[in-house]
């Protein structure tokens, strides 16, 4: 179903992206969110974005989300109604919404690890309707929203609900990447460009992207990539070895999350290197002990915290941080199947990020 919204004399619905099993979305008419507990923030979304989880998603790699859920878990948009337990936001305010619900009174929110929160972690579509919808319930909202300066543009700060502080959360801070070190990023996707805009931030000597999509790999040297790889021909191992004079690199970030890159990372760390997982495995992948018992590596696996969304924000802010280049396609909610459509078939669209606005968002 793909009807459009508009003045509708109907306030108790709102159209939504509703997943109904593998490779099945369709925009349809769904109830509007109330509040359920007096922490609870009802959001009207002006702007969101498609991630590159809700591809794995369609691809049924994500047993969590079951037929009806509404997809989406990033947004920027304005409070519709708060709880009257929600104490920092108010009706109509401007906010940001993050892709992590924090309770943040947990044993896992008191040691920061709000992903793994006892009352929530992802909920947003994944265990709860979710953003790509013209109104969603944000649990906790005190937490999981943060006000938006008049100054930081929607699409910016969309960038700010996942992709940003899965790159830096997930790559740059577990890859531990410091001043000097060589970097390779595998996967020129949205995250893996995330990881590449904020691995600068700590000073590398190089940073290597290598990817399928030659367009994708041109975006990545002009975001700051030294050194680019198509690994098309199955070689990508065998020159990033070239590049380094044998000696590997000291950070390998994996962004895809498909067995052929975690090799990838695999066969070109170096000897006391750091293997910071990122990607979305939906599969086994092999761990190739036998070679690397010895090397002294570090493998990190994570889900992004969001821990780091107040500093990117302020990062954003000031101009430091150029998230919105990250945004190639826009759309509006009527055409957000043909987004769908754009974003998995990155390549010959050239995509990176698409962004879709909503209602007032749309103007």
């Amino acid at each position: 179903m793909t009807s459009t919204t508009g003045d509708r004399k109907d306030i108790t619905t709102m159209k939504a992206l509703v997943f109904h099993g593998p490779n099945k979305l369709a925009l349809e008419d769904r109830p509007r969110p109330k509040l359920k507990e007096a922490t609870d923030a009802i959001v009207r979304i002006t702007t969101t974005t498609i991630c590159g989880t809700d591809l794995h998603i369609l691809k049924d790699d994500v047993p969590t989300i079951g037929d009806g859920r509404i997809l989406g878990h990033e947004g920027v948009g304005i409070v519709e109604e708060a709880g009257t337990s929600v104490l920092n936001y108010k009706k109509g305010d401007k906010v940001l919404i993050s892709l992590i619900t924090s309770c943040g009174r947990c044993g896992f929110c008191k040691k920061a690890m709000y992903s793994h929160c006892s009352n929530g972690g992802w909920l947003l579509g994944n265990k709860i309707d979710g953003t790509q919808a013209e109104y969603v319930r944000i649990p906790y909202a005190d937490t999981g929203l943060y006000r938006l300066p008049p100054e930081v543009d929607d699409e910016a700060a969309v960038m700010l609900s996942c992709i940003l502080p899965t790159g830096l959360e997930c790559g740059t801070l577990n890859g531990q990447v410091k001043p000097g070190d060589i970097v390779a990023i595998i996967g020129a996707g949205p995250v893996g460009l995330a990881a590449l805009l904020t691995a600068q931030l700590y000073s590398p000597a190089e940073i290597i992207m290598i990817d399928l999509d030659d367009n994708r790999l041109e975006v990545a040297r002009s975001f700051g990539a030294t050194q680019v790889v198509n690994s098309a021909d199955g070689k990508a191992a065998q020159r990033v070895m070239e590049l380094t004079q044998d000696a590997g690199v000291d950070v390998a970030i994996e962004a895809v999350g498909i067995a052929a890159t975690f090799d990838i990372c695999q066969a070109i760390i170096a000897p006391g290197g750091r293997i910071a997982n990122v990607g979305v495995h939906g599969k086994p992948v092999e761990l190739h002990l036998e070679k690397l018992w010895s090397s002294n590596i570090t493998l990190t696996t994570r889900l992004v915290d969001a821990a780091t969304t107040p500093m990117l924000l302020r990062m954003v802010e000031s101009g430091r941080l150029a998230a919105k280049k990250l945004v190639s396609h826009r759309f509006e909610l009527p055409e957000i199947l043909k987004a769908y459509d754009t974003f998995a078939n990155a390549a010959k669209e050239h995509a990176v990020k698409v962004v879709v606005t909503i209602g007032d968002g749309a103007k």
